[in-house]
């Protein structure tokens, strides 16, 4: 009891001075409590830097990968060293990019972790593949669980590797016909059974294979060109005019300048008139079997540069320097100034601008099946064609055709003066498709069939702009991811960075 009257002394004694061990613990606590100063409180503030500056690293990866895909320019540069002047297109954007924005820049190159720049090609191609898979969702959520076509052509690219393009054709929720680039495979054997069971029927049994209706119209041309002999050698004297008059750089100038100077000399006369889109440059263009329309557009431009040809088949005959090339320029002088070819080149014309007419038409992305069958009925005219018609559209594939052909308005229902295409666009605007579900079902079928592949072709064509020369190495992921943004644009530009 006698150590209570002595508690205080004795608790002093306990706590001691300021270096005593109590003091010390008690500091520590103390700093301990204060989370400003503790190691998780700095940890985290650490940590939080670090997520910004990444998220800003990404984010300047991502701008700059948007631009390249959009443009469908390149990525990589031929040498992405240091000392490099030209490291290729997405670090050379990315240095611009932190010269000019000091916050970027305080994040980047030597601001950032070796291992976190975010430059590597591993992640270009994964920010691409995720650009790809962005897209193809929005396309996949409009489509939804509706009834779609796939849209199936080949192509070689400039590696000699044989491409398949794959664009969907649906009716979207306002009844609009749409068609969107979902892929381009490698494959190895391209004819139309071999892509029918490796990319349909593999999947589904009761897919069915229609061959489109504008490359059969090609096939019908060709098949009437060849099997007449006059006009087969016409044709071959028209390519050998093609091939003489651009053989060399010295021709292709020479007839450059004769349709300058005829075309100066008809705008002094009056004889034509100026305006945007007018009286522009052409060259020759060589026939094609699989070019649609080839065969017609020859005719034309041999048509309008009818003098200038003759004079650069004069100058090769008057040159003298090879006396093959003088045979046969005075030879084809002789065949463009007879009778024989001048009437066989006027009536191949007329004959070939009808089914140019109807290629176009078949062309256009809107194009449904109805106004197909009534433009192939209007075709057969004339003998050989009917026949070769008849052989390309057989009766059977006409007959369900024809099946379809009865939801034209035109003609079932008379009192409506609209296309298929408008009346599913008016059915949805009025809530009639869910009323009458099974009639906007069999309207659907019959829009989505397809009717020509000009936009597959489109798909070759951007394919030639995305894998050039200089690119010649691309993978064909690589190549596909950057396809599907390129072509899809205009749905990437709606998604955002998050």
């Amino acid at each position: 009891m006698t150590n209570w009257r002595k508690a205080i002394e004795v608790f002093n004694t306990h706590i001691g001075g300021v270096a005593s061990a109590h003091n010390d613990a008690r500091t520590q606590l103390e700093a301990f409590q204060n989370q400003r100063q503790s190691v998780l409180h700095l940890l985290q503030a650490q940590g939080c830097g670090m997520e910004v500056a990444y998220r800003t690293r990404l984010t300047v990866a991502l701008d700059v990968t948007r631009f390249l895909l959009k443009q469908g320019l390149p990525f990589r540069g031929h040498n992405e060293s240091l000392s490099s002047s030209n490291k290729g297109n997405f670090l050379e954007l990315i240095e611009w990019y932190t010269q000019r924005n000091d916050e970027v820049a305080k994040t980047m190159n030597g601001n950032a972790p070796g291992n976190n720049q975010m430059k590597s090609p591993i992640v270009q191609k994964d920010l691409t593949r995720a650009c790809d898979a962005e897209v193809t969702n929005v396309i996949l959520n409009d489509i939804k669980d509706n009834i779609f076509s796939l849209m199936v052509d080949e192509c070689r690219d400039i590696s000699i590797k044989e491409q398949m393009g794959v664009v969907l054709r649906y009716v979207n929720k306002h009844g609009c016909v749409i068609e969107r680039f979902l892929a381009i495979v490698h494959v190895s054997d391209t004819s139309a059974i071999s892509l029918k069971k490796a990319l349909i029927l593999k999947e589904n049994s009761s897919a069915r294979y229609i061959h489109y209706f504008g490359h059969q119209l090609q096939l019908v041309v060709i098949a009437v060109a060849k099997s007449n002999r006059i006009v087969s050698d016409f044709f071959q004297y028209v390519t050998m005019i093609v091939n003489i008059t651009g053989a060399s750089c010295k021709r292709k100038d020479k007839f450059k300048q004769l349709e300058h100077d005829r075309l100066v000399e008809c705008l002094e006369k009056g004889d034509i008139v100026t305006g945007k889109g007018k009286n522009q440059e052409i060259s020759l263009k060589r026939p094609g079997d699989t070019r649609w329309g080839s065969h017609y557009m020859t005719i034309i431009r041999l048509m309008s540069t009818w003098t200038s040809i003759l004079q650069v088949l004069e100058n090769v005959y008057n040159d003298g320097t090879n006396d093959d090339n003088s045979g046969i320029a005075i030879s084809l002088i002789d065949k463009m100034e007879s009778y024989e070819f001048v009437f066989m080149m006027h009536l191949m014309k007329s004959l070939l601008g009808i089914t140019n007419e109807l290629s176009l038409a078949l062309q256009q992305k809107d194009q449904n099946i109805v106004l197909a069958v009534s433009l192939i009925k209007i075709m057969k005219v004339l003998d050989m064609m009917v026949q070769e018609m008849n052989n390309r559209f057989s009766e059977s594939s006409m007959k369900v055709l024809t099946c379809i052909a009865c939801l034209d308005p035109k003609d079932s229902f008379s009192q409506f003066d609209i296309d298929l295409g408008n009346l599913a666009k008016k059915m949805v605007e009025t809530d009639k498709n869910t009323i009458f579900s099974l009639v906007y079902r069999l309207i659907e079928l019959a829009l989505v069939l397809p009717i020509a592949t000009a936009s597959v072709e489109r798909v070759f064509s951007a394919m030639k702009i995305i894998k050039i020369d200089l690119r010649n190495r691309m993978g064909d992921e690589w190549m596909n991811n950057s396809l599907v943004v390129y072509i899809e644009k205009d749905i990437f530009s709606t998604i955002e960075n998050e």
